[in-house]
């Protein structure tokens, strides 16, 4: 209070306003996987360590570009003109971080953690960790570094699926576990075997285990992309064979300038084929931004994509979108003649409630639970008594009212959206109160997409046209 020193009027402002809910990102992904190399100040000083980027372009400068495939090119001459014609002979794609963060930034993509775990090694080879007397670490070890940092809200691994179908299965339960344990982030994964014109869907989804469904999403197939075979300044990761001879691509350019351009138009048509999860991360983000995280990323054109890798049709997707055994939903990613290549279906791995099964309300959940966590920290150690539980619900229902007028609460009132409840004989007991502790319920109207729209048609004949043309 202020010490009064004599007789007048005095006059003090009290704060009556509830602390507002700042609101974490919702779509802020961590990509693990391999780098040519990690580097800020010293050799490989970010190995393992995650690193914030904003775009494509300090990714190049601390991560490098990506690893050099060899690519053969046989030129032939065919027909009475002597026309040229190339084949190609190229390996898949080995390591695909780099390709996968590009087209992340194509779909709208901002800010995002890389995390490193190891640079190229010749022979090429993806591990899960680090072997006991190997110096190189695996997928792995860079989720488990993924713990340290609070902010993540997605995991994504496009790499995963270059292990073996055991540790596939061992690496994507583990990133499930991390986002149970720490409630704050959602996981991207793509089908084993996504490539494939008919994967195994029962071994795929026995392949996710039978926990924690409900914080991650899967998708099929993977994509043909628009971006264009690595090739290097130099030129010498393109071999090619002419009338016997062989040449790199560089030394091709002092050789023919006729066969070098010939050779450059083709390297042109010559595109990467990813999983979908980069693209797929790139989507979420452009949707939370322009939409909010409660609308489901469904729907939604694929930039810098020229198809999936296999044709989708409704009955293969109807056959992916729920399965009545293990309950496990494969999301499809589906060709359109109108719209591109589009995201068929959002659906997480889990089918048990409208919270569990769907993306946008799975997600929407951990959004609201995080930022009311973190914007809340102010109660520890405030007493505990009906004036601070009713600042916390002013807090949560202020914010929840913001929320539910942008759209992403069911209900016509608040009162519909959503309820908060904090007090002795409500919430507590008087046990709870001795023990320190506040404990307030919040229940909420979550929004589930219209997955399945219904039109029904009737023709009703014109009784009175009929009856007068029979008078």
């Amino acid at each position: 209070m202020l010490n009064y020193q004599g007789p007048g009027i005095y006059s003090d402002e009290i704060s009556d306003v509830a602390p507002s809910v700042v609101e974490v990102e919702t779509a802020l992904p961590a990509f693990v996987g391999y780098t040519a190399k990690a580097s800020r100040k010293l050799t490989n000083d970010l190995l393992l360590i995650p690193t914030k980027i904003n775009s494509m372009r300090e990714f190049e400068i601390v991560f490098g570009l990506p690893y050099e495939n060899e690519i053969e090119v046989a030129i032939t001459s065919g027909g009475s003109e002597g026309k040229l014609l190339a084949s190609f002979k190229e390996s898949s794609l080995q390591y695909i971080l780099y390709y996968s963060v590009k087209i992340y930034f194509e779909n709208g993509g901002g800010p995002c953690y890389i995390l490193s775990v190891d640079t190229y090694q010749n022979p090429q080879r993806v591990l899960l960790r680090k072997n006991p007397g190997s110096q190189h670490n695996g997928l792995l070890d860079g989720l488990n570094k993924l713990y340290e940092i609070a902010d993540v809200s997605l995991i994504v691994i496009p790499e995963a699926v270059k292990l073996s179908v055991q540790e596939y299965s061992f690496l994507v339960q583990a990133a499930l576990l991390q986002c149970h344990t720490l409630e704050n982030r959602f996981a991207i994964f793509d089908l084993y075997n996504g490539d494939l014109n008919s994967p195994d869907l029962s071994l795929n989804r026995g392949l996710f285990g039978g926990n924690y469904l409900n914080y991650g999403t899967a998708y099929y197939p993977f994509v043909s992309t628009t971006i264009n075979s690595y090739v290097n300044t130099e030129g010498s990761n393109v071999k090619v064979t002419y009338s016997g001879e062989v040449a790199s691509f560089g030394q091709l350019k002092k050789r023919s300038s006729q066969l070098y351009k010939f050779v450059k138009n083709e390297l042109k048509n010559r595109f990467v084929d990813l999983p979908s999860c980069g693209a797929v991360a790139g989507a979420y983000v452009t949707s939370d931004k322009n939409r909010g995280v409660w609308k489901s990323p469904a729907n939604l054109n694929l930039s810098c994509v020229r198809e999936p890798l296999v044709k989708i049709d409704n009955y293969c997707s109807d056959i992916q979108n729920i399965d009545p055994d293990t309950g496990k939903s494969m999301n499809s990613i589906r060709a359109s003649s109108e719209k591109g290549t589009l995201l068929w279906g959002a659906r997480t791995l889990s089918i048990d409630n409208n919270e569990d099964r769907y993306v946008s309300a799975r997600r929407f959940i951990i959004m609201v639970r995080e930022s009311i966590r973190t914007s809340t920290s102010w109660v520890v150690f405030e007493p505990n008594d009906s004036c601070t539980w009713l600042k916390i619900c002013r807090t949560i229902e202020n914010y929840l009212s913001s929320k539910w007028m942008d759209g992403a609460l069911a209900g016509v009132t608040p009162q519909q959206a959503f309820y908060v409840k904090s007090g002795l004989g409500i919430t507590m007991s008087a046990q709870d109160i001795q023990a320190g502790r506040i404990i307030v319920e919040v229940g909420l109207a979550v929004l589930a997409p219209a997955e399945f729209t219904v039109f029904r048609f009737s023709h009703q004949l014109n009784l009175t046209k009929s009856y007068l043309s029979r008078a």
